[in-house]
């Protein structure tokens, strides 16, 4: 990255004085820099590569909203790699917890999740697609395309836009607030009786 000092100190300086293009193409030249150091170190760390471009966009972010810290007297490279390491840093803690807590569900899972004795089964689909409407929208897209649709989490992830991880802990979320909400009802229901 050190051939970059000169040229993207330039582009911040221009950026500053109106300069939008050179701005942008400073950014780009960043992100395509990052992409490849990002992936390399979640690679060695052995967590999900998957997770390179949020991460990526995660520091062009920080660039963009700490800007106006950076010192035009001083240089830029360490500047940039101060950012840089921070939110990998943060990234990394917060990959590992996901890690730790990672867990696919399977089909036979979901199916005991979902069992109901057939003469209930109209009810609980009321009572499912109603608990499944109060979730939030990106747990709800998320419980639709696994439990209902029957979509892995990599299709689930591309098709949202997002990383497995990201789809991994909408599940969790959404699957803790369904139990809550089904746990809820219960004690409404038996409440009084136990």
């Amino acid at each position: 990255m050190d051939e970059h000092e000169q040229a993207w100190a330039e582009a911040m300086r221009a950026g500053r004085r109106g300069d939008a293009a050179a701005y942008e193409d400073m950014l780009g030249e960043i992100a395509m820099a990052l992409r490849r150091l990002v992936r390399r170190r979640l690679a060695r760390l052995r967590l999900d590569t998957h997770e390179t471009e949020d991460l990526v966009q995660e520091v062009l972010i920080g660039l963009h909203v700490k800007r106006d810290t950076w010192d035009e007297d001083r240089p830029f490279l360490p500047w940039l790699h101060a950012i840089v390491r921070h939110k990998l840093v943060d990234a990394v803690r917060r990959l590992a917890r996901v890690e730790r807590r990672r867990r696919d569900i399977t089909p036979d899972e979901w199916a005991m999740l979902s069992e109901v004795p057939a003469e209930e089964f109209g009810r609980a689909l009321v009572d499912l697609d109603r608990h499944v409407n109060c979730l939030p929208i990106g747990q709800r897209e998320v419980v639709r395309a696994l439990a209902i649709e029957g979509a892995s989490v990599r299709a689930t992830a591309l098709r949202l836009k997002t990383s497995e991880g990201a789809v991994r802990v909408a599940l969790h979320r959404a699957l803790q607030r369904l139990t809550t909400a089904a746990n809820l009802e219960l004690s409404k229901l038996f409440g009084d009786k136990t």
